[in-house]
């Protein structure tokens, strides 16, 4: 299995965890980052060190189940995997791997026996209180197997109601032992492209009230659900959608996503309703055609938000007004993934959820956790008065149009879509990018570092700036993993140097970029864009130091 740089770092960072105690943590990685094959390489390598070990991988829909042991099978045609759904039809829980669903298996815990390792996929679905299929499940299987170790995978780590999934009373898990940022993997060309428009037609839901942390769902569709409204909103979206593949509207309800895919429809695209009243056999049949590009647009209430693999998805349309930042973050997510021919993806934001949560981007666990504490339910992000984009709360300017930004919003300014050419959803420069910057010279120093061995630090001059890049080629794992995917995209030989002398003694192995280009890529690490000679780029995204 050969996995990315992210997913083999995650799972060093689990065992690292596990190697001081730790039992039950969370993997953080955004729609579209492959949590299926880092769930199957850790199913297949907990059976390589301990053949005897038995692994179960629980989560709550049919399709991620069928999805996950696709996955583990095409890789490894001889897992001993199996399955144990009664919507797939299949119960075959004597298998050391086996992928079930939380509703098939939560009362079964004696068929299942045995289980070493428990993988919870889409563990922000884990309810905090323990009087649930999962609590019990969990419970029930731990008593079986005291020294069980547990691992949650999940792009948004955290509930509406109760805060993130690894903190409070009850908390199920321990720790988050690995976040992957979603800028630094658009920036490496993981994920796709962001885009968004703040729309001139907005949802208000003003007057709606709240229960259990978000809208009442029976005043909210009454709110969202006009006539006027729908239509003006599937103007726009049947405007800025020419030219893109496949849509994906989120509504407020049944009658909603029904009235949305009329107006679709009476727009002369194809366009079909799901929820989770659409029974099972009809549900599978319109997503094949839109997987298939026979249908244009789906629309959706509920059932999509997770678990929806559609990597050709290109514009997203949030009619769905909501104040939990997680089911913004994935109905976001159904655009992340890459698709051949497939440039960027446009979020149309009705609904005010950019404005209301922030850039996708910015919203990492702890950022979310500390926006709680504060009590910051005020709006994250704000329209440039110059352009209209969607921009980061804290921007001191635009980067559509260099405009400063009022010190505050004004909530009533109207803002123009038609004059919104660079609306973000992300807060770095992702879309745009800086300049590439020609590479004037490079040098190469062999640095000391307290209580650790030497690295290798490149200097790359040019523009009047030198960029340094720390090659840390001693440590095991990803930082060596790094450095040496460095060291052969600018055409070192393999074996790569053990330590910083040998490299410094090959540095004539490798070819100088001809330009670069560096950008903040998260809070904490920025990307640098390498093009050479021949005319091929990549991208190395790390840590600053």
């Amino acid at each position: 299995m050969q996995l990315r740089p992210y997913q083999r770092a995650s799972l060093e960072a689990l065992h690292a965890d596990w190697s001081r105690g730790g039992r039950n943590g969370l993997i953080v990685l955004p729609t579209g980052a492959g949590k299926s094959l880092v769930i199957a390489a850790l199913a297949r390598e907990t059976l390589a060190r301990d053949p005897a070990a038995r692994v179960a991988v629980v989560t709550h829909s049919r399709e991620l189940i069928a999805q996950n042991h696709a996955e583990l099978t095409a890789l490894w045609p001889r897992a001993p995997a199996g399955i144990a759904s009664a919507g797939l039809g299949r119960r075959e829980e004597a298998a050391a791997i086996l992928f079930c669903g939380i509703q098939s298996v939560w009362n079964r815990v004696e068929p299942i026996g045995r289980r070493d390792l428990v993988v919870v996929d889409e563990a922000h679905l884990i309810p905090r209180d323990a009087e649930t299929r999962y609590g019990r499940f969990l419970e029930r299987i731990r008593a079986r197997t005291p020294g069980m170790r547990l691992v949650g995978l999940t792009a948004t780590p955290y509930r509406l109601d109760s805060g993130r999934l690894d903190e409070g009373t009850g908390r199920v898990f321990e720790r988050i032992v690995y976040e992957a940022q979603v800028g630094d993997l658009i920036r490496e060309g993981y994920l796709a492209l962001l885009v968004s428009k703040a729309t001139a037609t907005t949802l208000d839901v003003s007057g709606v009230p709240l229960r259990g942390g978000d809208y009442v769902p029976g005043a909210l569709e009454a709110a969202v659900n006009r006539e006027a409204i729908t239509r003006a909103a599937v103007a726009e979206m049947v405007a800025y959608g020419t030219g893109r593949r496949a849509w994906l509207a989120f509504c407020a309800g049944v009658r909603h996503a029904a009235a949305v895919r009329d107006a679709v429809r009476v727009e002369g695209i194809s366009c079909e309703a799901v929820s989770g009243e659409t029974p099972k056999r009809e549900r599978d049949r319109i997503v094949r055609d839109f997987r298939a590009g026979r249908l244009r647009c789906l629309t959706s209430v509920g059932v999509l938000a997770t678990g929806f693999n559609v990597p050709e998805v290109d514009l997203v349309a949030l009619l769905r007004p909501t104040q939990s930042t997680g089911l913004y973050v994935q109905q976001v997510g159904r655009a992340l993934r890459r698709a051949p021919g497939k440039a960027d993806a446009l979020v149309l934001d009705y609904a005010g959820l950019v404005r209301r949560h922030g850039p996708v981007d910015a919203l990492s666990a702890n950022a979310v956790a500390r926006a709680r504490r504060l009590g910051e339910g005020g709006p994250r992000a704000k329209p440039c008065p110059g352009c209209g984009a969607l921009i980061a709360l804290n921007a001191s300017a635009c980067e559509g149009c260099w405009v400063e930004p009022e010190a505050e919003p004004d909530e009533s300014a109207p803002h123009e879509a038609a004059a919104d050419p660079t609306s973000r959803i992300l807060s770095g420069r992702l879309a745009e990018g800086p300049r590439w910057c020609p590479v004037e010279a490079w040098r190469f120093v062999r640095e000391a570092r307290a209580g650790g061995p030497d690295l290798l630090a490149v200097v790359i001059e040019g523009g009047g700036a030198a960029h340094r890049v720390r090659l840390d080629l001693e440590q095991a794992g990803y930082p060596r993993e790094k450095a040496v995917l460095w060291w052969r995209r600018l055409g070192g030989a393999l074996p790569a140097p053990m330590d910083a002398a040998e490299a410094l003694a090959r540095r004539d192995e490798l070819a100088r970029p001809e330009a670069i280009r560096v950008a903040p890529s998260g809070r904490l690490s920025e990307s640098t864009d390498y093009r050479l000679a021949d005319g091929a780029t990549w991208t190395d995204t790390r840590r600053v130091a």
